[in-house]
């Protein structure tokens, strides 16, 4: 059996975790991109748009690092919809996670849901997204959860 070099398995090794390291700090910076040119301006629009029919929304970003987009309950300032866009931790690519929390009345808890955001979108088209993208995922989720509490039974 030949020799290793224990030497450049140890650089090689270094050499690896930079790498990784660098990774992970050019998709935290796409993402923070995302954010500012795709994400705040589709959160923009389709609040000015909720306004027109009397609901609140309003968005955030956080240093977790994710974005979210809250709807209230018609008339009050009581959030009833998140819809939450992330980053997973020690991302090395742009593969985002979609968290869904929810409530039917501002008396019970949320419910939460956990997705791949647009699972069909490979990491390398996301920031080619339009802020039209992310605005019909939103309508798509908040539909389906309206729908869903005016049939439940209770």
């Amino acid at each position: 059996m030949g020799k290793r070099d224990w030497r450049a398995e140890l650089r090689g090794h270094f050499d690896n975790i930079r790498v990784l390291e660098r990774c992970q700090a050019e998709t935290a910076g796409q993402f923070a991109q995302f954010c500012e040119f795709i994400a705040e301006p589709a959160f923009e629009s389709l609040s000015d748009e909720l306004a027109l029919y009397g609901l609140r929304a309003r968005h955030q970003r956080t240093r977790t690092p994710d974005i979210r987009f809250i709807i209230c309950f018609p008339g009050t300032k009581e959030d009833q919809f998140h819809y939450r866009i992330s980053l997973p931790k020690n991302a090395v690519e742009l593969r985002l996670k979609l968290t869904i929390r929810d409530r039917r009345t501002p008396k019970v808890e949320y419910r939460s849901s956990e997705e791949a955001f647009l699972p069909a979108l490979e990491p390398a088209e996301v920031l080619k997204m339009d802020k039209e993208d992310v605005i019909l995922d939103v309508i798509e989720h908040y539909r389906k959860f309206c729908y869903e509490s005016l049939t439940a039974p209770d």
